[in-house]
C-alpha cells in the first residue's frame, strides 16, 4: 500500500469511548446556544464596565463552537 492510501486501524481507549458516547447524545443546538449565551453574557458584563469578566466569559464561545463541531463529527461517524 502506498502512504496515501494506507489506513490505520486503532481502538479508542475506555475514557475516549465513554466521552464520545455521552457527547453524541447532546443535541448540537445546545453548543450553539451556549456560545451565543456566552457572547451575550460577555456583552452584559462589558456594559456593566466589568471588562475582566467580559473577556473571560467571551472566550468561552470558541470552545463551545469547537465542542459542537466535535459533536457533529461524532454523529457522522456513527
Amino acid at each position: 500500500m502506498s502512504a496515501t492510501t494506507q489506513q490505520f486501524d486503532h481502538a479508542e481507549g475506555n475514557v475516549a469511548r465513554t466521552v464520545e458516547n455521552q457527547t453524541s447524545r447532546v443535541p448540537s443546538d445546545y453548543f450553539l446556544l451556549a456560545a451565543l449565551g456566552s457572547i451575550a453574557a460577555s456583552l452584559v458584563f462589558k456594559a456593566l464596565d466589568r471588562s475582566d469578566e467580559a473577556n473571560f466569559i467571551g472566550h468561552w464561545a470558541p470552545t463551545f463552537l469547537a465542542l459542537g463541531i466535535y459533536n457533529k463529527m461524532l454523529k457522522q461517524n456513527k
